[in-house]
């Protein structure tokens, strides 16, 4: 029931959006089979031999603030390597730390960053109105530029606690995330699937760093992660104590992956920490948001810049190299694109 109403709500927002967000089209409806990488990149050179974006002169003139997240997760240098790409192509730029995804869905929203990094699930959320968002008006603002990098949910904890299944987090101190983040928004849906509230934990609301560090020193027993993999935070605790990472899995992860379509079945490899088997678990994507009042010349510009200098961008991080690269094309975008960034993606041949 849950999922015809999630689907009701989205294609009601979808409608919505046409004014906002020009014909652009969710890449999940309307993508094309992925070519192979020698067509895209064949595409791409002939997308940007014919472009359809700014002069040099153009580009010099316009300056791009890029939302990130904390200092001490990966939205940070990812985010300032799109900064530092587009710099490259010629644009003014700027990488602002920020709280993360709901932070860079206000500041989007706002007109205070022109591109933005967030969590597919919270994006939805705030497209639709619903969960976090409930009681607030549809974001319909809101358009996609690309895919990025499956996040993680990592649920950790220490052997001493002797925590081995998210039912067993009842009556436990849990680090949820900050209030609203997309790590918050995580918490709560997981916790919700296996029967629990915030009424049966204790939950602090903390950045994972800090809660991480609670946990060092005993003020806390568990803590949500969502994150690429590997998170430094993750690593650095599971070098110093006998971490445990728990598994998302079962019934509980099967109603998650019904309800919420964002949400999908994953395995934290063997040897990703100190586990020395796959732990089950689930991600959800993250989505590059961008503003809708860019001109579509500068959005589809601005996507021939971030392509042209991909290199910066992979070698920020492990997940960026694996995860960010113009042939993975927009299929698991449920978010209706940005006109110029469904131009770019229709010529470079990922939508039909």
């Amino acid at each position: 029931m849950m999922k015809k109403i999630l689907a009701l709500t989205l294609a009601l927002g979808m409608t919505l959006s046409l004014a906002a967000c020009g014909s652009g089209s969710s890449g999940s409806s309307a993508a094309a089979s992925k070519p192979a990488a020698s067509a895209a990149s064949s595409a791409a050179a002939s997308a940007q031999t014919e472009s359809k974006g700014l002069t040099e002169a153009e580009r010099a003139k316009e300056f791009i603030t890029v939302g990130t997240g904390p200092t001490s997760g990966i939205y940070f240098p990812i985010g300032g390597a799109f900064a530092t790409a587009l710099k490259e192509w010629g644009y003014q730029t700027s990488a602002e730390a920020t709280n993360a995804t709901g932070q860079n869905i206000q500041n989007i929203l706002n007109g205070d960053a022109e591109i933005a990094i967030a969590m597919q699930d919270a994006v939805m959320q705030a497209y639709t109105g619903t969960g976090a968002y409930e009681g607030k008006d549809p974001a319909t603002d809101l358009c996609a530029l690309m895919r990025l990098w499956p996040n993680y949910v990592q649920l950790v904890t220490t052997a001493d606690t002797g925590i081995k299944s998210v039912s067993d987090l009842k009556g436990k101190r849990v680090g949820v995330g900050a209030a609203n983040s997309g790590v918050e928004i995580n918490a709560r849906m997981i916790l919700n699937a296996f029967g629990l509230s915030y009424d049966d934990i204790t939950p602090d609301y903390l950045a994972y760093g800090e809660a991480i560090d609670n946990m060092k020193n005993g003020q806390c027993d568990a803590v949500f992660v969502t994150s690429g993999l590997p998170n430094a935070t993750v690593m650095d605790l599971g070098v110093q104590y006998d971490m445990v990472i728990v598994p998302i899995d079962g019934d509980g992860r099967d109603k998650l992956v019904s309800e919420y379509p964002y949400y999908a079945k994953s395995v934290i490899p063997a040897g990703t920490y100190n586990n020395t088997e796959d732990v089950e678990g689930v991600f959800v994507y993250n989505i590059m948001l961008v503003n809708k009042d860019l001109s579509d010349a500068m959005v589809y510009d601005m996507l021939e810049g971030i392509f042209a200098n991909i290199s910066t961008i992979k070698a920020s991080h492990n997940a960026a190299d694996k995860n960010i690269d113009i042939t993975f094309g927009v299929d698991d975008i449920q978010l209706p694109l940005h006109p110029g960034a469904e131009a770019f993606w229709k010529d470079n041949g990922y939508i039909k």
